[in-house]
C-alpha cells in the first residue's frame, strides 16, 4: 500500500467512527436510551467529540494524537455501562460505543504512526549503516 492510501484509509475510518460515536451519543441519550423519560443531560458528553472534527477532516497530526488520547474516556464509559447497565439496550449501545473507540483509537494510532514512519523528516534523519572496520 502506498502512503497516500493508508493516510487516506485511517482519516476515512477515523473520521467515520468519530461521526458514529457522535450520533450514537445522541440517539442513546435522547431518544434510545436515555437515564430519565425524555432526554437526559448526560447529552452533553458528544461536545468534546465535535472540537477533533474538522482537524482530522485537515490530516492535523496534533489532533490524531489528542483524539487517540481522548478515546479512551469514551471506551472507559461504554465498558463500565455494557456492564453494569440493567437495560438491555443501553448495554448494547455500550457495546457499539466500546467498537467505535476501538476503531477510532486503531485509525489514530495508525495513522500517527505511519505519517511519522514517511515524513521527509524521518527519512533524512535514518542511520546509516556503519562503515565496515578496516584493519
Amino acid at each position: 500500500m502506498n502512503t497516500v492510501s493508508v493516510v487516506d484509509w485511517t482519516r476515512r475510518a477515523a473520521v467515520g467512527s468519530l461521526l458514529g460515536l457522535i450520533v450514537l451519543g445522541l440517539l442513546w441519550e435522547l431518544w434510545l436510551a436515555p437515564l430519565r423519560p425524555g432526554g437526559s443531560w448526560l447529552v452533553i458528553k458528544v461536545l468534546p467529540l465535535a472540537w477533533p472534527l474538522s482537524g482530522l477532516l485537515r490530516n492535523r497530526m496534533y489532533t490524531y494524537r489528542a483524539v487517540s488520547l481522548l478515546v479512551w474516556l469514551y471506551f472507559t464509559e461504554g465498558v463500565v455501562r455494557a456492564a453494569s447497565d440493567p437495560n438491555r439496550l443501553s448495554a448494547a449501545l455500550a457495546g457499539i460505543e466500546v467498537l467505535l473507540c476501538v476503531v477510532l483509537f486503531t485509525a489514530c494510532a495508525v495513522h500517527v504512526r505511519w505519517r511519522l514512519k514517511h515524513s521527509p523528516r524521518a527519512a533524512s534523519t535514518e542511520p546509516t549503516a556503519p562503515a565496515p572496520a578496516t584493519p
